[in-house]
């Protein structure tokens, strides 16, 4: 089988790498994907976007990458699609023109529900099984939808979870993302609260960037230690401080208490206030919400990241209670996801 795959960013990779692992060495991958898993068209570090003005500056290419999706589709038996909505969604409905009996699935859906609501009723009408992995989303489609839970990745990929809540703070980990400008606005913040703080320090560094480029986007990382097993620092620490992300809820589910960081561009976050009709942006904090009624973990966001009120959340912060909200939480969202996507693609229904 030749799957076409359009997985444009870092997490979509780590989950479409668990999901290979349950499908057998007959299908070929082809299209957009981390080249660890084979010969995708293009460099993924090319196409690395933060926010909606970054965005405007690479369109061109976005459009030359779509185009010849099209035309591989023209040799392929499936397609899968994995986040990234603002290309995706658009690639879904060219494919889907192009060949009307061509079977897409759409892995890990767009937040309609969070934003732009009439893209529910495109993904109904381009895609031919919607794989959610949030329970609460099938409530926001039509009943005739092809939509089902199929689990959470996270499950999949996270092996250990805390068993007990430190009860004194020794071990600190700083995630400030994976995208140049994330990296950039948190950084100064994060080495102002090391200074501050009585306990070891460590940063996560993805192993997409580059060496020679630490000094620049990191500072004087001296007084860290740096890994970039994310897990594995998530596990072994007392309590971090991460940017909002994937990163967020892996630190949920695991026990992990933290503080979510996020400081966006100025004209980013006046969009996104007037787009986005959320309380919350920690995906933990919006499904545990939903389910029991408040959130599981801090938000601090644009001049709230601050050194002082970070310090004091740490401080402050009930890791009791955060280790029996997470398991709450993993209950919620019952178990992984790959397996059930694996047998989607395999047509074992």
């Amino acid at each position: 089988m030749r799957l076409l795959v359009s997985a444009l960013e870092h997490s979509a990779n780590v989950h479409l790498k668990a999901l290979c692992c349950e499908l057998d060495e007959s299908v070929e991958l082809v299209g957009i994907f981390d080249s660890s898993l084979g010969d995708p068209i293009v460099d993924l570090r090319s196409l690395a976007i933060m926010g909606f003005t970054d965005a405007l500056f690479k369109l061109r290419l976005f459009f030359k990458l779509a185009a010849q999706m099209v035309e591989l589709s023209c040799g392929v038996d499936k397609v899968l699609l994995i986040d990234s909505s603002g290309f995706n969604l658009p690639l879904a409905k060219r494919l889907k023109k192009a060949h009307p009996d061509l079977e897409i699935i759409y892995y890990i859906l767009p937040q309609a529900w969070a934003w732009k609501r009439g893209r529910i009723a495109t993904l109904q009408s381009n895609i031919d099984t919607l794989a959610s992995i949030l329970p609460f989303e099938r409530e926001y489609y039509a009943l005739d939808a092809p939509i089902e839970y199929v689990g959470h990745p996270l499950l999949d990929e996270i092996r250990e979870f805390k068993q007990s809540a430190s009860k004194e703070i020794k071990r600190v980990v700083f995630m400030p993302g994976s995208r140049r400008s994330e990296i950039k606005k948190l950084m100064p913040i994060f080495h102002a609260v090391q200074k501050k703080i009585d306990a070891e320090a460590v940063i996560v560094v993805p192993d997409h960037i580059a060496l020679d480029k630490r000094d620049e986007l990191y500072g004087n990382l001296s007084q860290f230690v740096v890994t970039s097993d994310a897990h594995m620092a998530l596990m072994q620490s007392d309590f971090g401080f991460i940017c909002s992300g994937t990163a967020t809820l892996e630190a949920s589910l695991i026990g992990m208490p933290f503080a979510l960081c996020y400081i966006a561009k100025p004209l980013d976050y006046i969009i996104a206030k007037k787009l986005v009709k959320l309380e919350h942006i920690g995906l933990a904090n919006i499904m545990f919400s939903r389910s029991n009624g408040r959130i599981i973990h801090p938000e601090f966001i644009q001049d709230g990241v601050n050194t002082e009120a970070l310090i004091e959340c740490m401080r402050e912060f009930d890791c009791e209670q955060f280790l029996d909200d997470s398991k709450r939480l993993r209950d919620y969202l019952k178990h992984g996801s790959s397996k059930r996507v694996a047998d989607i693609i395999k047509g074992e229904r």
